[in-house]
């Protein structure tokens, strides 16, 4: 299925409450940070973006523009289904049931995704995730297109832990 949960109260605000225009602002704010992404298309269903479609330069890419979208305020859950990788990236992901894709990606790219929780800051996510808290840039460079301000995160947010070249 390819889907993947997000709080909707919290997050980056591009639309209203019935904003009939909220896919295309998500994906007019994808397009904006560029993930890598060609062809993209967006389609929401409530508080759901239920087709996130497009061509993807890498695996990056599309965990990027599916944390793009989900880290949006409003949003409770991203379908990525339809996101196409590259042949040489995608032989994981392709191969697994719909059920399997998010722990796909993690193998295929050696990313984590980590729900900020009350009290973290990057220093102590990094020292967690990636032994060393002042790896913190490590991770701020990996959610760029998420995290604003390495001293801004909030409380729910969902964001990529990059593997570790300790």
């Amino acid at each position: 299925m390819g889907l993947f949960d997000f709080a909707a109260d919290i997050g980056k605000k591009v639309f209203g409450v019935d904003d009939a225009d909220a896919a295309e602002k998500i994906k007019q704010d994808i397009e904006t940070n560029n993930p890598g992404i060609n062809n993209l298309e967006v389609e929401m269903q409530e508080d759901t973006v239920c087709v996130l479609r497009g061509t993807c330069e890498s695996v990056e890419a599309k965990e990027k523009a599916i944390l793009m979208a989900g880290n949006m305020k409003g949003v409770s859950a991203v379908v990525a289904a339809r996101l196409k990788v590259p042949e040489a990236t995608a032989q994981v992901v392709e191969k697994v049931t719909e059920e399997e894709q998010d722990s796909a990606f993690e193998a295929s790219s050696g990313t984590q995704y980590y729900t900020i929780e009350s009290g973290d800051t990057l220093w102590g996510i990094a020292a967690k995730f990636l032994g060393n808290g002042s790896k913190y840039p490590e991770i701020f460079e990996a959610n760029r297109e998420v995290i604003e301000d390495p001293d801004k995160i909030f409380v729910g947010q969902k964001i990529r832990i990059p593997s570790s070249n300790a």
